[in-house]
């Protein structure tokens, strides 16, 4: 079942005000993935050798990839559940290229 119109509304009102704050909260959801699941860093070889979080939070990389994280996140919220032309280029990538298991997207 998905989100009724009003729903849908909520969830795009409330995107509305982490948007415009986008680099602030990129970082910041990177780097709580990495503390809250410290093996997701292993699939990151441009960020294993980020052991602090000072290091992270220095880090330009990281939050270039957070950026493109919640920029998706936006595209498929705008989508209002009609996300799958948006989603399936990234879970194709991230099964093939990047060899992320799915167990990792079920945490």
């Amino acid at each position: 079942m998905g989100l009724s119109d009003q729903e849908w509304q909520r969830v795009l009102e409330i995107w509305g005000k982490v948007e415009p704050d986008l680099p602030v909260h990129a970082q910041e959801v990177i780097i709580r993935m990495f503390q809250r699941h410290p093996e997701t860093l292993e699939h990151f070889d441009k960020f294993k050798h980020l052991k602090t979080l000072d290091e992270m939070k220095s880090s330009e990389e990281l939050k270039k990839h957070g950026m493109t994280v919640l920029n998706a996140l936006g595209r498929i919220l705008k989508r209002k559940g009609q996300h799958e032309a948006e989603l399936r280029p990234l879970a194709q990538t991230h099964a093939t290229k990047h060899k992320i298991p799915i167990s990792s997207f079920l945490k």
